[in-house]
């Protein structure tokens, strides 16, 4: 417990919003100084009412009147008090947490986050952008557009993950899901960026997701087949469950590989990096833990040459996305930053989202992580509890499929 007289945490709030229809999850830590509160992401959205759960019945009550200013002590006693740890759930809850600690610890100090973890290594973050589209025209319209708006790297996706753009054949009373073909979709991957290289050339950096969607040897054999268009990097192309095969990877291909977005556990990223089998790693923060966590895996990875790309889709509040270039700004083994176009709405709702100008993110400067929340306007936007149809991915003859 803090001593009389010492910062203390007075009442921690889970807070669930959802301005774009996607069900987001932010945790506001208040203490026992007036308007000194800190704001932390635990989005995860497909069971986020699990995560506010754990936040409001077990780590408020932990929490209450212990000194935000001992993050390392907080993030571990909180990791170890459920006895069984390191799941997504019981992270995001604790990423929340974290968070909002470094947060009030900024703004104790009067400084941003990432003076706190050292100071900047550049002014900016580069960011990617999703170029995606049911035909190689419609990819390349909007390869063309972001490219006309400043963004050098660029996602290439021709019909969503697993390229549903296939016709099934598939046995009759077939289960309903979102189906793929991922033989179809692996033989279509080359052809995609054969017809995107052939239409802007090499100044414009590229990737690509296979989402787990394809058979390891598949995996291999893509990653070697994709060398001639010279990809910065191929993402999530094994489940985590297939970690031995990167090896198989990184002995055939020198296509760099991205790894990471389903990790929950040091053991999943330890192997790859001291290994040197992947080039990016690109952990969703909140799933890890928060920044605590996080910025351990960007320096364990800088010693072993590889590079930050951490998660940002649209299921990421811009508490996390501002948290992500936080930590961009202050590694110096920062590779790339995944980036979503956030909405007015958005915007209005966090005042403080980071911008983008000329394919660079830019944080605000302010204290702390520097985004507040406006909790009026974010009651006006109720979550839903609903499970996204992608999630129930399907092979053509029925069987159950990894995301």
């Amino acid at each position: 417990m803090a001593k009389s007289g010492q910062l203390q945490i007075r009442d921690v709030k889970t807070i669930l919003t959802a301005p774009e229809g996607i069900n987001l999850v932010v945790v506001k830590v208040e203490t026992n100084e007036p308007g000194m509160f800190g704001l932390g992401c635990a989005t995860f959205t497909q069971r986020y009412l699990a995560v506010a759960t754990a936040i409001d019945q077990y780590l408020k009550p932990f929490l209450i009147g212990k000194d935000p200013s001992r993050i390392e002590d907080i993030w571990n006693t909180a990791m170890v008090s459920s006895y069984w740890r390191n799941g997504p759930v019981l992270n995001n809850a604790i990423s929340g947490i974290d968070m909002a600690l470094w947060d009030i610890k900024g703004k104790a100090a009067g400084m941003p986050v990432y003076d706190l973890l050292g100071g900047k290594c550049r002014e900016a973050a580069a960011v990617y952008r999703h170029a995606d589209g049911t035909s190689l025209q419609q990819v390349e319209e909007k390869v063309l557009q972001y490219r006309e708006q400043g963004y050098k790297y660029i996602r290439c996706q021709w019909g969503g993950y697993g390229g549903k753009q296939q016709m099934m054949h598939t046995p009759e009373g077939a289960a309903a899901g979102a189906y793929y073909d991922p033989d179809a979709y692996a033989r279509s991957v080359p052809a995609l960026f054969d017809h995107i290289r052939s239409k802007v050339g090499f100044d414009v950096e590229l990737l690509h997701d296979i989402h787990e969607r394809i058979a390891p040897v598949e995996a291999v054999r893509l990653a070697k087949q994709l060398e001639p268009y010279r990809l910065f990097f191929l993402e999530d192309p094994l489940a985590p469950e297939d970690l031995d095969w990167f090896r198989a990877i990184r002995n055939q291909s020198a296509t760099p590989i991205a790894m990471g977005e389903l990790f929950v556990h040091p053991q999943e990223w330890i192997p790859l990096i001291k290994n040197q089998l992947i080039d990016f790693i690109r952990c969703h923060i909140s799933a890890i833990g928060g920044i605590t966590p996080a910025r351990k895996l960007a320096v364990l990875s800088e010693a072993f040459g590889v590079r930050t790309a951490w998660h940002g889709p649209g299921d990421v509040s811009p508490v996390g996305h501002a948290a992500n270039l936080h930590l961009d700004m202050s590694s110096l083994n920062f590779g790339i930053q995944e980036w979503y176009n956030p909405s007015d709405v958005i915007r209005e709702v966090f005042p403080g989202t980071p911008e983008v100008r000329n394919g660079y993110a830019y944080l605000n400067g302010k204290p702390g992580l520097g985004i507040d929340i406006d909790e009026r306007l974010a009651a006006s936007y109720p979550t839903e509890n609903r499970l996204p149809a992608w999630t129930l991915a399907r092979r053509p003859d029925g069987t159950s499929a990894r995301p």
